[in-house]
């Protein structure tokens, strides 16, 4: 496993909804805006992502409609610029609606394209929201069982006390997969991860099925939400955050 990162002091995932006419427009963007999102000032690490329900993996389950950056940042004069840029300005003018989401890691274990991005954090007490970021290359000849896996815990999820939104996230339509999931406190993460039968028993198959070839879980306090939370199918009126914004 390599070197862990410093620990960022700002994690963001910018999250925009756009025209399903606007798909031809969004492919494009998806194809020329990774790297230039990676060669921004201040960029340390970023990541277009389709989106998909959370329901399933595949082509089945992609959201057409939702488009995804989660971008790690030096500084959080970095991202103020960020929507000046050429590649903030390309989606505001796709979008229909967006959100942004400013993180704090609070846990990370695993690799992203053979990085550590979010370092080593040391935790530390949260009182508010809560995010979760799965995400998972599979390798080629686990995936059907895992795909076959899925749906127990995703209804599960659905489900679940204190969860304020989830969909899946990836990098390609198949094989690359993960999960977004933000919780009203860290309390009811924690009982649905560790405490849940459905999910408790995909952790367990994880080891024994070695279904990633490369894997990474990792936790964020939320410390704001900008924007309109609809975009990320947000369950519950209330403040979703200190200083934040619907």
């Amino acid at each position: 496993m390599n070197e862990p990162e410093s620990v960022p002091d700002l994690v963001t995932l910018h999250v925009w909804r756009v025209p399903r006419a606007a798909l031809p427009r969004v492919l494009v963007r998806m194809a020329r805006d990774p790297r230039r999102l990676r060669a921004l000032p201040g960029v340390r690490f970023g990541k277009l992502l389709g989106t998909g329900t959370g329901t399933g993996f595949g082509p089945g389950d992609a959201d057409a409609t939702r488009w995804a950056a989660l971008t790690v940042w030096d500084s959080p004069a970095a991202v103020a610029r960020f929507a000046g840029s050429p590649v903030g300005r390309a989606w505001s003018g796709i979008a229909r609606a967006d959100v942004r989401l400013d993180l704090r890691p609070l846990s990370s274990r695993g690799e992203w394209s053979g990085r550590r991005p979010f370092g080593e954090p040391a935790g530390g007490p949260v009182t508010g929201p809560v995010l979760a970021l799965t995400r998972a290359r599979l390798r080629p000849a686990r995936a059907l069982t895992f795909w076959r896996a899925v749906p127990p815990v995703a209804a599960a999820l659905h489900t679940a006390p204190g969860l304020l939104a989830r969909f899946g996230v990836g990098e390609a339509p198949l094989g690359w997969q993960g999960t977004v999931s933000v919780w009203r406190a860290p309390a009811d993460l924690v009982a649905f991860a560790y405490r849940h039968p459905e999910h408790r028993a995909a952790i367990t198959r994880t080891a024994t099925e070695r279904w990633y070839a490369e894997e990474l879980f990792a936790r964020f306090e939320v410390r704001d939400v900008i924007g309109d939370r609809t975009v990320l199918g947000w369950v519950d009126d209330t403040d979703p955050a200190k200083g934040g914004q619907a």
